[in-house]
This record gives structure tokens, C-alpha cells and sequence, in this order.
């Protein structure tokens, strides 16, 4: 009786274990949206013009519709949800969202605990300084000694902290230093050149561009690793956009030009 009650207890023991690891399997993040309806997007909101809020309180900007173009492509609605940059993948890495679309730079250190979809924009790096400062930092290096603002947690932050000898300031975001910079209180700035146009000419301050600093970065979207199945519709999903143009379209209609492939290009 002993006997036959553990062997019926294993066999109850090896069903449960399998329901489990098939439950476990099953229990992709593709799951979870599509049974949701929805594709919970962590962004800033405050970072024109990638994202930011229309007058109305609707957001608006490249990121935004790349955003909304991939929930289409997974037949899912986009369910955006603004979060303050600094803790935007802790955030990511916590289940607050599922996605972030952010322009959030391919990194090493960033590929060893997210998985990252097919990168959607290039840029690189360049620097601002003050319209009467007529010094020419051609390099990283030209700054050391001198002082450098930055956006907390950006990859821009990690670029000049990797240069021995500058002054690395970091500030919540790019109005901060701007203003800091345009004070005299900052010797440059660092930040994505697709971006500065729109910054400076909508910050009336007097601030010029600078030196094109560093390699291509590329964007793309991160989220949690396990998830093999949501990778793969991820990656189909911004293939066809890419294929069918939705992507060039989307760059062009926020810079007049294609940020969707490489520099080299």
C-alpha cells in the first residue's frame, strides 16, 4: 500500500513538474501582450523631439510613432507609460513596462541583462558650447580639465566618464546644462546631434554645436531577457517596417532625413 501510494505520488510529483515547466514556457512577455491587448511603453515624455506632450496632453515625437507602429505590427494597442530617465530600465528590469522606446543606446553592459530588438535609429554624439566661446574641442580629450554636462544615466554620461581628467557634470536633463552652459558654468555639453537643432532653437539661448565626438550609436528597444518568443515577433515586426518604408517615413516626417540606417550609409 506504502509502495503504491509513493509511486502514485511521483507520478502526480512528474505531471505537476511538467504542467509547471510547460506553464513557465508558455509564460512568454508575447503572452502576456497579447492577452493583455496592449504593449506597455516606458518613455520619458519630456524629450522633444522624441517625445514630448502636445499642448492637448497628447504625446508626439519619433519615438512615439515608431512606438505605435511596432503595437500595430503585433496587433496590439501602444499603452505609454512616462517615467523619468534616470530610472527608465530599473523601471524596465521591475515589470513596470514591458518595452522601452527611448532612444536607449546598445551597450555591452547594457546587451549582458536586457535583450535589445533590431536597432531602429543611428546618431552619434556631438558636443555644445556657448556662442562666444571660440575654442574648438575637436575630441573627448580636449576637455580634460574642463567641465562637461551630461544627462543622468545616458550613455553620454558613460562616454566622458570613460575619458580620464574631465569634470563630468550630470543633470536630470538637457534643460538643466543647457542653462548652466549658456551661465558659463559649463565648458561644453554632450548630447545626440539628431537632437541639438531642435534643442538650441528652442531653447533661445546662445549656444552653438560643436565637434562631432566618438562612433555611430545605434538605438533600439530593450527589454526583459527570456523572452524568445517576443523577440522573434519584435524583430519580424520592425523588419517589415523597414521593408515597407513605415520607418524611413516616420524619420523623415521629424528630421528630413533617414536616421534609421547607419552613418556609413
Amino acid at each position: 500500500m506504502k509502495l503504491g501510494l509513493l509511486k502514485k505520488l511521483l507520478v502526480a510529483g512528474l505531471i505537476g513538474a511538467s504542467f509547471t515547466a510547460v506553464a513557465a514556457h508558455a509564460d512568454d512577455l508575447l503572452d502576456q501582450v497579447k492577452s493583455r491587448g496592449t504593449l506597455r511603453i516606458g518613455l520619458e515624455g519630456t524629450f522633444p523631439p522624441f517625445d514630448s506632450k502636445a499642448p492637448n496632453g497628447e504625446l508626439v515625437g519619433y519615438d512615439v510613432d515608431i512606438a505605435k507602429a511596432v503595437a500595430a505590427k503585433l496587433g496590439v494597442k501602444p499603452e505609454f507609460i512616462t517615467t523619468e530617465w534616470s530610472g527608465i530600465i530599473a523601471g524596465l528590469q521591475a515589470g513596470k513596462f514591458d518595452v522601452i522606446v527611448n532612444q536607449v543606446g546598445v551597450t555591452d553592459a547594457r546587451k549582458q541583462v536586457l535583450d535589445f530588438s533590431p536597432a531602429y535609429t543611428y546618431s552619434a554624439a556631438q558636443l555644445i558650447q556657448r556662442k562666444d566661446d571660440t575654442r574648438e574641442f575637436k575630441s573627448l580629450d580636449d576637455l580634460k580639465g574642463k567641465k562637461l554636462g551630461v544627462g543622468l544615466g545616458t550613455n553620454y554620461m558613460d562616454m566622458a566618464k570613460s575619458v580620464p581628467g574631465i569634470d563630468v557634470k550630470t543633470y536630470p536633463g538637457a534643460p538643466e546644462y543647457l542653462r548652466d552652459l549658456a551661465a558659463g558654468r559649463l565648458d561644453a555639453a554632450l548630447n545626440d546631434r539628431l537632437m541639438l537643432a531642435y534643442l538650441l532653437k528652442n531653447s533661445q539661448l546662445p549656444l552653438r554645436t560643436g565637434s562631432t565626438v566618438g562612433n555611430g550609436n545605434p538605438s533600439a528597444i530593450p527589454f526583459k531577457k527570456g523572452n524568445p518568443k517576443f523577440a522573434k515577433a519584435i524583430d519580424d515586426a520592425m523588419t517589415q517596417l523597414e521593408a515597407d518604408g513605415t520607418f524611413t517615413k516616420i524619420s523623415e516626417k521629424w528630421f528630413g532625413i533617414d536616421v534609421t540606417k547607419p552613418i556609413s550609409q
